[in-house]
């Protein structure tokens, strides 16, 4: 015997009757067949045991007092927390009319009394290998649609800190954005970029380097918001999106996490390093923001002037650290590291010191 025909010939079968004769001759013979056999001698005990225990196959007579076989099969059928369960009706009544109501309310099969045991073995079988096709599909689905989620996880998933990649949050932007400009909300943009970090790599080796990327991965995603949005943006730089957000209060949530990041000792297997974060923060509406390219833009020039001012500092666009630095140096360094590149920053972004 295959393991096909085996499940096909094993299985808790549920037998509804309300004659107690009918129930025992079949209980008989469906357990020398092999199968477990449970009873129920109405329709509200059949229901009541489908709910605590759903069972592989009902045997179901027509005619019961008070809830019949066809409510019964419906009320089954129609409850989307039970699995699949098949349903043959037993009858006496071979009318055309009997069956057409029974099938509509849910039964898989019909058997007619008196029973013929070599028909109702053929019937159960099949009815199994249909239930047993069933699971398998519904079993195939799952596994697709984890697989499928799991493909959508890595598609906008940073590999090493788990938060989200430079692509993905790139296609949320631009939706925060046309969110924000449709309901005139404030959107705030803070790039933040670790200190000296290519020391790190160089001195203790890349595995120093993941390890401090992932652990200031972690502070920035328990600093933020559930609505905002924490990214890689490439590298050691990150990037944090807060809708409904204004300049100065992005300018302290990147105060907080600059504090902690400051006060804070990244450990690696052999050892320890200090690092502090410069942090460039922009904000819609703005003159000189028109879109979210801007945006970003704007955040990452006031991250320059972090860099070039002293490192470890928030320093918001157009604010007056800004606006002082870009004077002293002509106003236009970071214009003239654009023109350089036909308008796009540099390597994906300014040239700055690390």
């Amino acid at each position: 015997m295959t393991p096909h025909e085996s499940a096909e010939s094993t299985g808790r079968i549920l037998v509804v009757d309300d004659h107690e004769d009918n129930v025992e001759l079949l209980r008989a013979r469906l357990e020398a067949w092999g199968y477990q056999v449970e009873t129920a001698r109405d329709g509200t005990q059949a229901l009541e045991f489908v709910h605590a225990s759903p069972p592989d196959l009902i045997l179901l007579d027509v005619m019961m007092p008070t809830v019949d076989g066809n409510e019964v099969a419906r009320r089954i059928k129609q409850n989307p927390g039970l699995p699949f369960i098949p349903i043959i009706m037993q009858t006496a009544l071979e009318s055309t009319e009997s069956k057409v109501e029974g099938l509509e309310a849910g039964a898989d099969d019909y058997i007619t009394k008196p029973i013929e045991f070599a028909e109702l073995k053929a019937r159960i079988r099949s009815m199994l290998r249909i239930k047993r096709l069933q699971e398998e599909l519904e079993e195939r689905e799952r596994q697709l649609l984890e697989a499928n989620e799991r493909l959508r996880h890595v598609s906008r998933t940073d590999g090493l800190t788990g938060l989200e990649n430079r692509r993905f949050i790139e296609q949320q932007m631009d939706l925060m954005f046309a969110h924000s400009e449709r309901l005139n909300e404030p959107l705030a943009c803070v790039m933040c970029d670790l200190d000296r970090f290519k020391a790190v790599n160089d001195e203790h080796g890349h595995h120093a380097g993941d390890a401090v990327l992932k652990q200031f991965a972690a502070m920035l995603k328990k600093e933020a918001r559930e609505i905002d949005r924490v990214g890689r943006y490439g590298g050691e730089e990150f990037i944090v999106l807060l809708p409904g957000t204004v300049p100065d209060a992005a300018v302290t949530f990147a105060e907080r996490v600059r504090k902690h990041v400051e006060a804070h000792t990244f450990v690696f297997e052999g050892g320890s390093v200090c690092r502090t974060v410069s942090f460039g923060v922009a904000g819609w509406p703005h003159p000189r923001v028109s879109d979210c390219d801007r945006l970003v833009r704007a955040a990452d020039d006031a991250l320059y002037v972090a860099k070039e001012t002293g490192r470890n500092r928030v320093v918001r666009f157009d604010g007056e650290e800004f606006n002082a630095h870009t004077s002293a140096n002509g106003g236009s360094e970071q214009d003239g590291a654009r023109q350089a590149t036909g308008g796009q920053p540099a390597d994906g972004g300014l040239r700055r010191a690390s």
